[in-house]
């Protein structure tokens, strides 16, 4: 069965394509300015510097260096990219998953899927899917590390579990099994709706995933396993949870009105990446690593920033300085969660869940990847 383009999505595809064409035609006909200075440098470049387990990358008029010396980095001529993120770079990448989601939107339109919140828990899996993976990164750069060892995974394969790329090869991973989900229960007998056998691929992916971790641990000397980050990230995190969903409830309805028990699952992804913040940068020596986690995105260092200039030493070495990170990352939650009210969901149902997953994955990506990464030592 074909369905006939909307309007909507004729104008969706066309701010599409000309983004595409003008970073592509800019790239081609300003290589040093607007791909080097911008997409190298803010989004290309420190995948390249971090799949190479180097300190920064040098743009060099399109000859990169890798360079593995945080002197030179700092003495290099920009465009200069080290491994990680940037404001420009998360806001770039919040946007495209604004537009995308909104042309995913399209797509469940024609499939007739979406509308029910039960599409947020067959996803579940999926969302700490690309933590975990990002994990066996990690796990693969402390292979490099590690004297007399070999990466399992070489430059460019590693760059397919390294963000931004990550996002694409789970989008398209996530998707194919939407779509192969959707047609087995459509098109068969063999299951009746495509909820559980979707969660069901995401679960078995997510199972083998930290069972290689798992493995790892247990052969090597550069992976090791300590549960009780796991344990204590969990644990606190439903905690909180219970407690926060418990006051909502009674005293702000208006913020659950949207979303129900959804509601509640959205604010535990978000206290995971809080607490896992706070444990790993704050308590991970005293816990069994050999040193506390450093904040790998620019919001938890400007945090850690700021409270280790506001509070004296003397009380942060009691309190540690990454706590204000869970209260913002509850307080933002809360406040998305009030933006999804009834009305929305009622108007744009299939939006209104592909926003929630969003939500979910912006907590529970990185906050499952920060748990993984105490729990197995990288």
């Amino acid at each position: 069965m074909t369905f006939p383009e909307t309007d909507r999505e004729r104008a969706w595809t066309a701010v599409v394509g000309v983004a595409v064409l003008a970073l592509v035609g800019g790239s081609l006909l300003f290589p040093d300015t607007v791909y080097g200075d911008f997409v190298w440098h803010y989004f290309w470049g420190p995948v390249v510097a971090d799949a190479n387990g180097a300190q920064c990358a040098v743009w060099n008029g399109g000859a990169v260096q890798h360079v593995y010396s945080s002197t030179a980095c700092a003495s290099a001529t920009e465009p200069v990219a080290y491994p990680g993120y940037t404001l420009v770079s998360e806001v770039g990448y919040a946007v495209t998953l604004l537009v995308s989601l909104v042309g995913v939107t399209f797509l469940l339109d024609h499939l007739e899927v979406g509308e029910d919140l039960r599409l947020l828990y067959a996803l579940f899996p999926f969302v700490l899917l690309g933590g975990a993976l990002r994990v066996v990164e990690d796990a693969n750069d402390a292979a490099a590390a590690a004297p007399g060892v070999e990466q399992f995974l070489d430059f460019p394969v590693n760059t397919l579990i390294i963000s931004p790329v990550i996002y694409f090869v789970m989008f398209v991973i996530t998707l194919a099994a939407l779509v192969a989900c959707v047609f087995l229960a459509r098109r068969t007998t063999v299951v009746e709706d495509y909820y559980r056998p979707l969660a069901g691929a995401g679960t078995a992916l997510l199972a083998a995933t930290v069972g290689f971790l798992v493995y790892l641990s247990a052969t090597t000397e550069y992976v090791s396993l300590l549960p009780q980050f796991t344990v204590l990230t969990l644990l606190f995190a439903t905690v909180i949870t219970a407690a926060v969903w418990y006051y909502v409830r009674r005293s702000l309805p208006d913020v659950a009105s949207g979303t129900e028990f959804a509601g509640a699952v959205v604010l535990w992804a978000h206290a995971v990446d809080g607490v896992a913040n706070v444990i790993g940068l704050d308590w991970a020596a005293e816990l069994g690593l050999a040193r506390d986690l450093v904040p790998k995105h620019p919001v938890n260092a400007a945090v850690v920033d700021i409270t280790q200039n506001v509070l004296p030493a003397s009380v942060i070495q009691y309190t540690g300085d990454a706590w204000p990170f869970l209260l913002l990352k509850i307080a933002a939650a809360l406040f998305v969660l009030w933006l999804f009210n009834a009305e929305l969901r009622e108007e744009a149902p299939r939006y209104f869940t592909l926003m929630l997953v969003a939500v979910v994955a912006v907590g529970l990506g990185p906050g499952s990847r920060d748990m993984l990464r105490a729990t197995f030592g990288i």
